[in-house]
């Protein structure tokens, strides 16, 4: 029987090079949600394109070139905005996501009340799974903190994909940053908005251990750096309007 919630849900996965898993990961959604499944493919030069067009059973929409783990997060958004939806969930499709939550995603979402519900990999009720890399659950451990300093939010983990949108929260928060620093953009923005955020705990499941974040940004440090400058500058937006209509 279909999920109530999968009439006006939307799960958006952005992907890039991801032949190995992507055919499995899709399949494993299929067992638990019925709805709009749009993939963004950010300009992949293995066969994931190949694999996802081959489906009758998701939206594809492409970049020809990449672009960014942000600029797929917004093309995703705007193709389910499109589509009407009322609720949007975005999961990776590296198989570190458990697809079984997407359910639960939309009832808390539905229920709590808030406007956002962000996994976290690290509240009590968090499966214990695997270690996270040090250096990445180091610089996660010192932006989460920063952005519970400014918004009393108390998250745990500010940098799980695993989230549900209402359709209004999509609306009301703009995002434009390219790169993995997305999410803190989204925060500031969310937070100035007045959006309310609660967390549900997710598994802690980690395949890519020597992942690279391209350029420079596998220097924990540089990362730190970058991610700390695109949440200061999302922040200065609205002191700067405020100053310019005064």
């Amino acid at each position: 029987m279909e999920h109530p919630c999968s009439a006006l849900t939307c799960v958006v996965m952005p992907v890039y090079n991801e032949a190995a898993t992507i055919g499995s990961v899709l399949d494993a959604v299929r067992e638990h949600f019925e709805g709009w499944l749009v993939i963004v493919d950010d300009g992949s030069t293995d066969d994931t394109v190949e694999i996802a067009s081959a489906r009758g059973d998701v939206i594809l929409c492409r970049h020809e070139v990449n672009q960014g783990y942000g600029a797929s997060l917004r093309t995703g958004f705007a193709a389910a905005l499109a589509l009407g939806a009322s609720s949007v969930i975005t999961m990776d499709c590296d198989g570190q996501h458990e697809p079984r939550h997407i359910t639960e995603f939309c009832d808390l979402l539905q229920n709590c009340g808030c406007d956002i519900v962000s996994g976290s990999r690290y509240l009590p009720a968090s499966a214990e799974g695997d270690s996270a890399p040090a250096d990445r659950r180091t610089v996660n451990k010192r932006v989460t903190a920063i952005i519970n300093s400014v918004t009393g939010w108390e998250l745990t983990d500010s940098f799980c994909g695993f989230k549900a949108y209402t359709a209004e929260a999509l609306r009301r928060v703009a995002v434009d940053e390219p790169g993995y620093a997305m999410p803190l953009e989204f925060w500031a923005r969310a937070w100035r908005e007045g959006l309310t955020v609660r967390e549900m705990p997710v598994e802690r499941i980690y395949f890519d251990h020597d992942r690279s974040f391209g350029e420079h940004l596998d220097d924990p440090a540089l990362r730190f750096n970058y991610y700390v400058s695109v949440w200061e500058r999302a922040l200065r937006e609205g002191t700067d309007a405020r100053k310019e209509v005064s």
